[in-house]
Parts: C-alpha cells; sequence; structure tokens
C-alpha cells in the first residue's frame, strides 16, 4: 500500500510563460506507472499526504502546485497578485506542459475536490493522454454549485452563514458572494482583506463539517495561506471555474475509453451527490463508490482510492 511518507526524489520548476512558475516533484518508483495528482481548492497546493494513495513502489508519483499556490510564484499571498492568468484552460496547459517536460506518454489522473472539476476538464481535452481517471469528492465548480455552496447549504448551518453573508456591505450580500468576497481579497489594503480571508475560510471550514471524522484545516491558522487560497478559491468561483455549465456533462462522451472511477461522500453537503451521479450515467462503464459515512473527505473514500489504484498499478 502507499505510504504517506514517501519523500520525492526529485523536484523541479517549470516556466509556463506569462511570469508564472510551477513546482512540481516526483516521488515513488522512476520506473514506475506515471500518475499525476490534481490538488484541491483551487489553491491549495499539493499535499504530501496525497502520495499514500498510491503504492511507492509501483507508480511514478508526479505532483504539482497550481498556479499561484503551494510553492509555484507568483504566490497568491503576495499583497498584490495579478491572477489574470490563472484560468481553468491555463490549467488545463500546464498539465499538458508538464506531462511533456517530464517525457510522460500518458498517466493516471487523479483529482481531488477542485482537482475533479479539473481532472475531468483535462481528461476531456486530452483523452489520449489519460490511461485511467481517477477522481474523489466529485464536483462541477458551475454557477449553480457554486451558488450552492456559497448561499443554498447555508440553511443548513444558518448563524455560520449569516456571519459569512454580514461580512459583506448590505449591498453585496444578494448578488454573487464569491465575487464580492473577491473583491475584498484582492485589495492591497490588510485591514480590508485579511479579516476577509479569516471570514471566507472560517466558512470552508463549516460547510464541510458534517462527517464525523473531520477536523479543521490547520493550515487557516496561516494568514499567508489563508489570504492566497481565499482569493484563488473566489477567482474561481466568481467565473464559476472559466466553463460554461454544462461543459463537463456535455463533453463526457469524449471520456468513454477511459476507465473512470468516482467516489464521493454521502454527508457531503458542500458538494451534492446529483453531480457525480449524473456524471457516471453520461460516462459509459464509469463506477461510482458513494460512501455512506464520509463527508468531503474520509477514510472509507481513501481506502476505496487505494484500492483501485493497486488494482490499476498493473494494468
Amino acid at each position: 500500500m502507499g505510504q504517506a511518507t514517501t519523500v520525492p526524489f526529485r523536484t523541479g520548476k517549470l516556466d509556463v510563460g506569462a511570469g508564472q512558475v510551477l513546482h512540481w516533484s516526483e516521488a515513488g518508483n522512476a520506473a514506475g506507472k506515471p500518475a499525476v495528482v490534481l490538488h484541491g481548492g483551487p489553491g491549495a497546493g499539493s499535499s504530501p499526504g496525497h502520495r499514500r494513495l498510491f503504492d511507492p513502489a509501483k507508480y511514478r508519483i508526479i505532483q504539482f502546485d497550481q498556479r499561484n499556490s503551494g510553492l509555484s510564484t507568483p504566490y497568491a499571498g503576495e499583497v498584490e497578485v495579478d491572477l489574470s492568468t490563472n484560468t481553468t484552460q491555463h490549467l488545463i496547459d500546464d498539465v499538458e506542459l508538464l506531462r511533456g517536460e517530464l517525457g510522460i506518454g500518458e498517466w493516471l489522473v487523479w483529482g481531488g475536490s477542485w482537482g475533479t472539476t479539473l481532472g475531468l476538464a483535462y481528461a476531456e481535452a486530452h483523452p489520449e493522454a489519460v490511461t485511467e481517471l481517477v477522481l474523489s469528492a466529485v464536483v462541477s465548480t458551475n454557477s449553480a454549485d457554486v451558488e450552492w455552496v456559497t448561499r443554498t447549504v447555508g440553511r443548513l448551518f444558518p448563524r455560520e452563514w449569516m456571519s459569512f453573508r454580514d461580512h459583506l456591505s448590505p449591498d453585496k450580500r444578494n448578488g454573487n458572494l464569491a465575487q464580492a468576497y473577491n473583491e475584498l481579497l484582492m485589495n492591497p489594503d490588510p485591514a480590508v482583506h485579511a479579516p476577509a480571508a479569516v471570514a471566507w475560510c472560517e466558512w470552508e471550514d463549516t460547510h464541510v463539517s458534517l462527517a464525523s471524522d473531520h477536523r479543521s484545516n490547520l493550515r487557516y491558522a496561516d494568514p499567508r495561506f489563508r489570504l492566497a487560497f481565499a482569493r484563488i478559491v473566489t477567482h474561481y468561483w466568481a467565473n464559476a471555474a472559466f466553463l460554461e455549465d454544462d461543459h463537463l456533462l456535455r463533453n463526457a462522451s469524449r471520456l468513454t475509453d477511459i476507465p473512470t472511477y468516482l467516489s464521493h461522500g454521502r454527508l457531503d453537503v458542500s458538494s451534492p451527490l446529483d453531480f457525480p451521479i449524473r456524471l457516471s450515467d453520461a460516462i459509459p462503464n464509469a463506477e461510482l463508490f458513494v460512501a455512506g459515512t464520509d463527508g468531503h473527505s474520509g477514510r472509507t473514500m481513501t481506502d476505496w482510492t487505494m484500492s483501485i489504484t493497486d488494482s490499476l498499478a498493473n494494468a
């Protein structure tokens, strides 16, 4: 089974243009089956824990920090940063540039949360490059999903949501909440962006909290991470991931020849189950596993994902 302590055997930087430089790493077996890990957020950066999803004796595990996150530069936590060259299409292109840089013909694609949106968009754009698609906590990041997670799901957490909403001025509370927060977060004045980042991350921690094994995200205690994460999330959510709302389902037929494995938590109220069900129905032979006691993450989904990657290691 995969080991969370696997140490990268190689790291590097990839200049993808427009002043953007991505940090990447490889772990596991240099001669193993290539697998690329697409982290969540967007803006969360790579996590060493994701390596445990893969047997390091059998997999060449590739991770990279998406634009403006983690160790990639420029970092979104800087006081002033331009996110105009950070969109889903930019990230799709980055994944392809990284594949070419590392000399990989095709690879397994794993994504979690936001990484599932990116993984789907990438696989639909470049199906010839994907051997398998393994996705956990499957989200579309379309306008309906954003409206749900920033407003509608507040009915389950009414006091916390009212606090989240009321950080905004009254004239901003009935519109696109992600856009309104992004305007505060991109303000260079720390007196404006710092408390907005706190309010945003408190809400992020709330709407994923129903699962019994939920733990607060300790990285939210870091003001620099908190600001970078909130800026990138709201940048993408305000623009519905820079995709047409039906883009992922409309192009799902392009995944017909890619073995696709989806897992989702029954208690994931921040990302309702209807999208992964509709997606699995749209992809012939896709397998959907619903973890009854998991939320946006959880041990059951992790164990299932590890069993899938183990079964695919020699494919």
